[in-house]
């Protein structure tokens, strides 16, 4: 899988773009704030849906214009797939071969990409937050009923808290209707973890292999997938049912007083293991960098694994965060492998020099040149 052409039109400062990309690799250099992250954002948009910068579409849409639009061509073995993505204060319209989609979650997964922007480097440190949105992107690019049970889980949570913040104001409470909604819930939640915990089983092999490559097989790396309560054990996946049951049953008057649905996949951690220790409390700022990217390489190899290609690898400005051997080894792992757009201010020219098949792209103002 790649994306041969990429078409911008009113998209942030990009008033028209057409482009075509032949190399396995990309640079795309410039100053800064000319441009350069947008081509990585447009990209991201037509594998995801939406932006990983922003979560107001009015951002995207290139000043006193109405609206914008994104286009690519997604190459596969045997055929092009076109996509495209209309962004205007109404909302999306995503179409998949020039067919409108009626649901966004439709047109996610058509295109898959993994990136490596410098928010990542807060991956392992950060809220657990981050690492839950990691989760979802990643499998609900891989498996669309993922992304549906999320979107499902998610209406089903709003709905739970809204009920319960309505009775603390109304004290009208009816209990078969809460019994009813929460069966649904713990149904989703169920879900939700059971693959979260298969994609964690099956990307941490590939994770540690890379992070003995990076560290040198000097520290041991594990993943482990943790619940929002001591009282879940997610070792016994056939029992979850019956232990969120029982869990919210004896929360009940808890919940009813806080107002709030206390336990769920919407409040699980991905925990991370540095010699045993947690690496959240732990690691030094470079031992949390070789994870970010140990985790970043180890998706290349996932979605290889289960969807049979590469997906295209985007590289926001995280080469300046890397000292130079973690530079080397990383596009060592990458080269004519994965199509890679990389973002820049300066170019390694010594890293330049071991490359081959690269396509230098200049960013000036919204304006595009090949050097």
């Amino acid at each position: 899988m790649k994306i041969n052409h990429l078409s911008l039109h009113q998209f942030r400062n990009y008033s028209q773009l057409d482009i075509e990309f032949n190399s396995k690799l990309t640079i795309i250099t410039g100053e800064n704030a000319q441009g350069k992250t947008n081509l990585l954002e447009a990209i991201f948009l037509l594998a995801i849906g939406k932006s990983y910068r922003t979560q107001r579409d009015q951002e995207l849409i290139q000043w006193n214009q109405s609206s914008a639009m994104v286009e690519g061509i997604i190459e596969y073995p045997h055929y092009n797939l076109p996509l495209s993505l209309v962004i205007s204060p109404k909302g999306k319209v995503a179409k998949v071969n020039h067919l409108e989609q009626r649901k966004l979650s439709d047109f996610v997964g058509n295109f898959n990409v993994v990136l490596f922007a410098p928010e990542d480097l807060q991956f392992v440190k950060g809220p657990p937050s981050i690492r839950r949105r990691f989760l979802n992107a990643e499998l609900g690019q891989a498996y669309p009923v993922y992304l549906r049970t999320v979107v499902e889980y998610e209406r089903i949570l709003k709905q739970r808290n809204t009920y319960l913040k309505n009775y603390a104001r109304t004290e009208e409470f009816d209990e078969i209707y809460f019994q009813i909604m929460t069966e649904q819930f713990i149904e989703k939640a169920v879900d939700i973890v059971k693959m979260r915990l298969e994609f964690i089983r099956q990307i941490e092999g590939f994770a540690q292999s890379m992070h003995h490559l990076l560290s040198k097989e000097r520290d041991e790396f594990r993943m482990e997938y943790s619940s929002s309560s001591s009282k879940l054990n997610y070792e016994q996946v056939d029992t979850l049912a019956d232990q969120f049951k029982a869990l919210f049953d004896q929360s009940y008057s808890r919940e009813l007083k806080q107002q709030v649905t206390l336990y769920g996949p919407h409040r699980d951690d991905l925990k991370l293991w540095l010699n045993e220790r947690e690496a959240q409390q732990f690691a030094s700022q470079g031992q949390q960098r070789t994870i970010a990217l140990s985790i970043k390489l180890a998706e290349l190899e996932w979605f290889k694994q289960i969807k049979g290609h590469y997906p295209v690898l985007l590289l926001d400005d995280v080469l300046s965060e890397l000292d130079d051997e973690r530079q080397f080894i990383l596009m060592d792992q990458i080269e004519n492998r994965v199509q890679t757009f990389l973002t820049t201010a300066s170019i390694n020219h010594d890293l330049l020099k071991s490359l081959n098949q690269t396509d230098i792209l200049y960013v000036h103002q919204g304006q595009v040149q090949r050097k």
